[in-house]
């Protein structure tokens, strides 16, 4: 779950159980299935592995995961209405056990989806693992935001910057605040730290309008967007990709 800037909660970091099982829901984002029934189908999950979902009662957020369909950039809350071909839909899981969160999110091909949105979505994912790829115990932060600039502006994309990663481990959202776009913030990554890397990419508009439910951010355009997020910890030589599964 992406965190929008003003409303950052600040606690310290500390390690992480990996949760993520973003991969098997795979069966369920297809044309006709509705983001409710996925909602219903993941809290199963989570509760059935002996977890619970972060989510759920967090800030008011009425349900289990977010589910983002194409202009949708993030937190979009499951609902009636029903997947249809060709649409790209990010599904957004965090789970709570022993102790610990876990966040992750996938955005999914629905059915035959138009050549550009898939471009979008590759791209996205690999500016996940190009920003992954820079971390290390002692690399400052801002190589986070340059590296997810550099790969999304050579395809003609834009990066959202209203949302960002965050430190999570025993606290859902915690620092350090990670910026996806070029940024000079101080600050470097420390061996043992946990935090989330959770780009948005955008076809047009990076800016966001809210709805009036308070959690739902769409495109100002309308433009389709798309979002891959995982967890990682920080090590002397690298990063581990807790929420991989």
């Amino acid at each position: 779950m992406a965190i929008s800037v003003p409303s950052m909660e600040l606690h310290g970091s500390a390690s992480l159980f990996s949760g993520g099982r973003v991969t098997s829901i795979a069966s369920f984002y297809q044309p006709s299935v509705t983001t409710d029934e996925i909602d219903k189908a993941v809290h199963k999950m989570i509760i059935d592995a002996g977890a619970y979902p972060s989510p759920l009662g967090y800030g008011g957020f009425p349900k289990s995961v977010c589910t983002s369909v194409n202009e949708c950039m993030c937190h979009g809350i499951p609902d009636s209405r029903e997947l249809q071909d060709g649409d790209i839909i990010n599904i957004d899981v965090t789970v709570y056990l022993n102790g610990y969160h876990g966040d992750t999110s996938k955005t999914f091909l629905c059915g035959d989806v138009d050549e550009p949105s898939k471009q979008l979505v590759k791209v996205t994912e690999e500016c996940l693992l190009r920003a992954i790829s820079t971390c290390k115990h002692g690399t400052s932060y801002k190589k986070i935001g340059r590296r997810i600039s550099e790969h999304a502006e050579r395809h003609g994309f834009g990066v959202v910057e209203c949302f960002v990663g965050h430190g999570v481990g025993k606290v859902f959202h915690s620092e350090p605040i990670i910026y996806h776009q070029r940024n000079n913030r101080p600050g470097q990554m420390v061996e043992g730290q946990t935090f989330t890397i959770e780009p948005i990419l955008s076809m047009g508009s990076i800016e966001c309008d809210m709805w009036g439910d308070g959690w739902t951010a769409v495109t100002t355009d309308g433009s389709v967007a798309a979002q891959f997020e995982h967890t990682i910890l920080i090590t002397r030589s690298g990063a581990e990709i807790l929420t991989k599964c």
